[in-house]
C-alpha cells in the first residue's frame, strides 16, 4: 500500500485521466507500485506509450487510450477500453488551460473549449465512473484543481472560473457520495514543476515563489484521498484561505499582478 490507497478499497484498476507526464504520471507510477492496474489516458500517443512502459516495468497492468478529451467521443471512446474492468479510483488531471487570453476580444470558440475541457468532460466523466462505486459502495474520485480557481484574472479568467467550478463540484459530490462510501476530493495545486508549465513559459525561479514538485503532489493527494472535499497541497493553504477573503478588488488586482511577473507579460 502506498499512503492510503488500498486496493482493496480503491482497486483494482484506477483510471487517470491527463496521465501520461508531470503529476498524472506520478499518480500512475504510485498507483502501479500499490498493486493497482492503471488506465492511462492523454492526448499525446508517444508520451502515454512512454509511461506505460515504465509502469509495465514495475510489474503492473496498464491500458491506454490516446485521445484529444475535446473530441465529443472522447468520453465514449474511454468507456471501450474500460468497460470490462472494475475502476475503483478515477483521478481527473487533465485539465490545463489551453487558451490564455482576454475574454473580451478573444476567441468564444477557443474560450469554450477550456470550459469542455475543464467542465464538461469532468462532469462526464465522474457521472460515468462514480455511480458504479457508488453501488459497490467504496471507491475514489481526485479533482485535481488549482490556486486559480480561488481568483480571476484578465488572461486566465475563464481557466480560473472553470477550477472555481471544479472545487465547488468536489463538495457537492463529496456530500453525495461520502454516506455510500466514496471518497472525493478535490486536490488543489499551487504552481507545480510540470512539462506543461514549463512550456507555458512559467518562471520557476521567481524569488518567493512556492513551487512544488509533482511526485510530492501526488503523493500527498494519494494520502489525503480520504480528506475530503478539498485538500489544498504544496503547503498552499494559507494562500487558499487568503484568495477566499475579501476585500476582493485587491486580491483579484494583487493575483493578476503575481501572475502577470510569473508569466513575463
Amino acid at each position: 500500500m502506498v499512503g492510503r490507497v488500498d486496493p482493496d478499497r480503491y482497486g483494482p484498476w484506477a483510471l487517470v485521466v491527463g496521465g501520461s507526464e508531470g503529476v498524472g504520471a506520478e499518480f500512475a507510477e504510485q498507483l502501479a507500485d500499490a498493486g493497482l492496474g492503471v488506465v492511462l489516458v492523454a492526448r499525446t500517443e508517444a508520451t502515454l506509450r512512454e509511461t506505460a512502459d515504465r509502469l509495465r516495468d514495475r510489474g503492473a497492468q496498464v491500458r491506454t487510450v490516446a485521445v484529444d478529451l475535446l473530441a465529443a467521443d472522447a468520453g465514449d471512446r474511454i468507456a471501450a477500453v474500460t468497460d470490462d474492468l472494475e475502476v475503483g479510483l478515477l483521478i481527473l488531471n487533465a485539465g490545463a488551460n489551453t487558451y490564455g487570453h482576454p475574454f473580451v476580444g478573444g476567441d468564444l470558440a477557443r474560450h469554450t473549449d477550456v470550459l469542455t475541457l475543464n467542465v464538461v468532460r469532468q462532469m462526464e466523466l465522474v457521472h460515468r465512473y462514480a455511480a458504479p462505486m457508488r453501488e459497490r459502495g467504496r471507491g475514489g474520485v481526485i479533482l485535481v484543481g488549482s490556486l486559480s480557481g480561488y481568483v480571476g484574472s484578465p488572461h486566465e479568467g475563464v481557466y480560473a472560473a472553470s477550477k472555481a467550478f471544479s472545487r465547488v463540484f468536489a463538495e457537492g459530490l463529496w456530500a453525495e457520495l461520502a454516506p455510500h462510501g466514496v471518497d472525493v476530493v478535490e486536490l488543489v495545486l499551487g504552481v507545480t514543476r510540470t512539462p506543461a508549465m514549463a512550456r507555458a513559459g512559467l518562471d520557476f525561479d521567481l524569488p518567493g515563489l512556492r513551487v512544488a514538485e509533482p511526485r510530492d503532489v501526488a503523493a500527498e493527494g494519494l494520502e489525503h484521498l480520504a480528506d475530503g472535499p478539498v485538500w489544498v497541497a504544496g503547503g498552499n493553504y494559507p494562500m487558499a484561505q487568503k484568495r477566499s477573503g475579501f476585500p476582493r478588488d485587491r486580491l483579484v488586482a494583487g493575483a493578476a499582478a503575481a501572475v502577470a511577473e510569473m508569466m513575463g507579460r
